[in-house]
């Protein structure tokens, strides 16, 4: 090997290298509780490697979760069946990944929403507390009542996360904005469960709040939903869901899952593989808000022009959003 270096090209070596990587691609991707099909977090993760699949005519396995007992024995079987890169979305999958992971060191493993310190993995976590900062903002303008409301998931440090950032956008367009808040629950139930969405979103919406945010997976189409019904406006999370209800939902929180799982399969894929601690948020377009047809005529000229504003001014350093994650505390309640 070390005779033939000297008579092929660097160009050579690099096609080659090319070559072996796209051989060894072999994706798969496993989903957390609530389904690919949630229209939120999972299903982003979905759209990811089916943007892959479209791109590069590789097919990829998948698997949708039942319990949490099956997180550790899912990442082992695609790993012994040289499956390459693993793609887990879910902090949950933390302590298998660590240990599966170690297992298998020559696999290329990717998480997202939580780190594991080990050579063969990728860590994704996003700056969700920005995106919630713009959506916050955008819901205290649009408020007739000044009563504002966010519904969470599982009762995490991540969904304060969310919240956090979202009471301080709304406090910084409207320093008088109320704002409730509610948690469905604190075990993995929590992420698919939209009848109590939906009565938690009521609940807020007996007491004035005219806008209510979700960061709830699945739960959070019971929101969307009750929002709808009432006449009041509902905020979608992670994927656009605009759509879900034209004219009632005001704009969608984008957590570009989606880029983060077609990201890790397309890096495996033309040898641009790199581990360690990925951080998307607003200066890397990780996190926004959405704008379509759905909802462009509920977010005026004005809304735009300051909440562009605020996020170029987190971008610059000049407005810094609490990161709850580093400090479990919230300043703005």
């Amino acid at each position: 090997m070390k005779y033939l270096t000297t008579f092929v090209s660097v160009a050579a070596l690099t096609a080659m290298a090319g070559i072996a990587n796209a051989e060894d691609v072999n994706p798969a991707v496993i989903f957390d509780l609530g389904g690919k099909f949630d229209r939120s977090f999972n299903q982003a993760s979905y759209e990811g490697a089916e943007r892959f699949k479209e791109e590069t005519g590789i097919d990829y396995r998948e698997f949708e979760l039942q319990s949490d007992a099956q997180r550790e024995q899912a990442l082992r079987k695609f790993a012994r069946d040289g499956h390459n890169p693993v793609v887990v979305a879910g902090f949950s999958y933390g302590s298998a990944m660590e240990t599966v992971a170690a297992e298998f060191p020559e696999t290329d493993f990717a998480i997202i929403d939580m780190v594991v310190d080990l050579p063969n993995v990728r860590s994704v976590v996003f700056n969700e507390h920005e995106g919630s900062y713009l959506v916050g903002m955008l819901a205290a303008m649009a408020s007739e009542t000044g009563k504002v409301g966010f519904v969470g998931g599982m009762d995490i440090p991540l969904i304060r996360k969310f919240a956090c950032g979202y009471v301080q956008g709304a406090k910084a367009a409207n320093p008088d904005a109320e704002v409730f808040q509610n948690m469905t629950g604190s075990t993995g139930a929590a992420w698919n469960d939209p009848v109590k969405g939906g009565e938690l979103a009521k609940s807020q919406i007996d007491r004035g709040a005219d806008v209510i945010y979700h960061a709830a997976g699945g739960t959070g189409i019971g929101v969307l939903q009750a929002a709808a019904d009432a006449g009041a406006l509902g905020i979608g999370v992670d994927s656009n869901q605009n759509y879900i209800h034209p004219g009632q939902v005001l704009t969608s929180m984008l957590k570009r899952v989606d880029v983060a799982v077609y990201n890790a399969m397309m890096d495996v894929q033309e040898g641009n593989w790199s581990t360690g601690i990925n951080v998307m948020g607003l200066a890397e377009n990780g996190v926004g808000y959405a704008v379509d047809e759905n909802n462009e005529e509920l977010i005026t000229p004005e809304m735009v022009e300051a909440v562009e504003a605020a996020k170029e001014s987190i971008i610059a350093g000049d407005t810094v959003v609490h990161d709850y994650m580093k400090d479990d505390s919230c300043p703005v309640s």
